[in-house]
């Protein structure tokens, strides 16, 4: 159904009413146990400070149990290594003749052995994570990031499917079977019996945690106003994103136990399906699927709930026939039809994938930073509300391609500085790393709209789609590049503060769209200054007339 034809056809109903507020209230607080689920496994996996463990039976003396494990130097501090511990068997031997540590034997020449009897950790942070609990630590340390980018890759999936799903059975019932999926394995992975086990239950978590929000985002931006869906699709659902995102420090600090935690994040979304009977199907939906009494009954409840007067007759059943016949088809696959479009997509995933990375890999560094890591991830967090509150206005009075180059370019230079911070001032080195937080998140925020503006009506959604999954690339990733910190601590920065200035100057090259109409079809999109000299008849479209917009962005 095409855009125009139904914005003109509802403007009786109104541009803010009761039945838009409830609606944007509603599902912009569906969006929030996203915001729990997103990034919570920064405390589920918290690995606090550890070290060999010397069983309570060992036959050894008092003085050679304290200098049973060896001393290395982390980060300028000598600490008890993490991995390895001098070997049982001598050490038993020379406390039982009676040796003294330091005395008698020089402790460093004794071979050394790994953590055969487990470990011992500290338990001041955290009662328990599913590192103490499995012992994700040392030759096991990869599946910690690894758990992270299980929990992307489901999101990746779901990107790929939701969209599919949603257009085939409705947006509303998408929202609440997604949200169903993703409280339920929430659930599911308390009863988790290995890393295995719960490691396959967060993807399908991840899978239900993107598919709500997705289906939540459409059926706003379908069932609202033009300038609202503006306002719900750019602020309202980034701000409850990002208050379900505060509130897990919050929980954490509380809840020390990874399971309880887990409760307490799933509990939310629980709530949220007694408004079942509140949220409505989108009425572009059904129209779209030639079920017109439906949308008409919808159309006369909301018309009734802002107390006016509905017409008798809202859409003329013989224009949405004639319409459906009209439409075409496209698919992902007309993304590579012209040079053109081929270029744009191409460097559009680039920056996307970028942002992506640098977005996620923030914010799961927080827990590495100098300080309290609840305060630092709460702080990671609470940037997020002044970036997408800058970014409403930065969009609607900037041109799209000096807003991203320069929010990249200056999270990647402050990140790129962070590394020259003296250890001695931390708080400088947190700020700097908060501030890149900021300019990735506004970002983010501007690279959804400047994307749909970008494309056709014909591909909108399609190509939104195609360049979100190519960013879920960039989120799987995510987790390795902080990973990469255990061994150089200064390299998870270079590499993000390099590919977000890359990502600013690739930003540059897209054509700019501020002030421009929404391309209808692909004969009417922007050229990339590649492509200007080398275009031919040959490289675009043949549409011959503007086609419905079948999704709203």
């Amino acid at each position: 159904m095409h855009e125009k034809y139904y914005d003109d056809v509802t403007t009786f109903l109104g541009e803010w009413g009761p039945f838009q507020k409830l609606i944007m209230l509603l599902l912009c607080i569906s969006v929030i146990p996203n915001g729990l689920s997103g990034l919570c496994i920064v405390f589920l996996a918290g690995t606090p400070p550890h070290h060999c463990l010397i069983p309570p039976n060992a036959n050894i003396s008092a003085e050679w149990r304290s200098y049973s494990i060896p001393l290395e130097e982390d980060d300028g501090v000598m600490r008890y290594s993490k991995c390895t511990r001098y070997k049982l068997d001598v050490i038993t031997r020379l406390s039982d003749n009676g040796s003294v540590p330091g005395i008698d034997v020089n402790v460093t020449e004794i071979e050394q052995e790994v953590c055969k009897d487990g470990w011992e950790y500290d338990r001041e942070m955290y009662a328990s994570t599913i590192v103490t609990e499995w012992d994700l630590v040392c030759s096991d340390a990869w599946k910690v990031p690894m758990t992270t980018s299980m929990f992307f890759i489901g999101v990746l999936t779901g990107s790929f499917i939701s969209g599919q799903l949603s257009d085939r059975f409705g947006r509303k019932i998408i929202l609440f079977v997604t949200m169903g999926v993703q409280t339920l394995f929430t659930f599911f992975q308390i009863f988790s019996t290995s890393w295995f086990m719960f490691s396959a239950l967060f993807f399908l978590v991840g899978m239900g945690q993107i598919s709500n929000y997705v289906a939540a985002f459409v059926l706003g931006t379908e069932i609202l106003s033009p300038n609202i869906r503006v306002i719900y699709s750019t602020v309202g659902v980034c701000l409850c994103f990002s208050t379900g995102y505060m509130m897990i420090p919050l929980m954490a600090f509380f809840i020390r136990d990874w399971r309880m935690l887990l409760i307490a994040i799933a509990v939310p979304g629980v709530f949220y399906f007694p408004l079942w009977r509140f949220i409505p199907e989108s009425p572009r939906w059904l129209l779209s699927q030639g079920r017109v009494e439906e949308a008409e009954a919808i159309l006369r409840g909301a018309a009734k709930k802002n107390r006016v007067t509905a017409p008798e007759v809202i859409f003329q059943t013989h224009q949405v026939e004639n319409k459906l016949k009209k439409r075409n088809h496209h698919n992902i696959c007309d993304l590579a039809k012209s040079s053109n479009i081929r270029w744009i997509t191409v460097m559009l995933s680039c920056v996307w994938m970028v942002i992506s990375i640098g977005y996620f890999a923030l914010s799961l560094n927080t827990s590495n930073l100098y300080g309290d890591r609840f305060l630092n991830f709460f702080f990671s967090a609470a940037v997020e509300v002044p970036a997408y509150i800058l970014a409403w206005p930065l969009f609607r009075s900037y041109p799209r391609r000096l807003c991203l180059f320069a929010m990249l370019f200056l999270g990647g230079v402050v990140l790129l500085l962070t590394q020259l911070i003296p250890k001695d001032l931390s708080s400088v080195s947190i700020a700097l790393e908060m501030m890149g937080k900021f300019g990735v998140t506004v970002a983010f925020s501007i690279v959804y709209p400047y994307t749909a503006e970008l494309y056709p009506t014909v591909l909108r959604n399609t190509a939104v789609c195609a360049c979100s999954m190519a960013s879920r690339l960039g989120s799987i990733a995510a987790p390795y590049f902080v990973y990469l910190g255990t061994y150089y601590k200064s390299l998870p920065y270079l590499l993000m503060g390099s590919f977000s200035v890359l990502g600013g100057l690739v930003s540059l090259m897209l054509p700019e769209t501020y002030g421009m109409p929404l391309p209808e079809t692909i004969d009417h999109m922007q050229t990339i200054q590649r492509c200007k000299k080398r275009q031919t008849s040959n490289d675009l479209s043949s549409e011959s007339s503007p086609t419905e917009n079948v999704s709203m962005l």
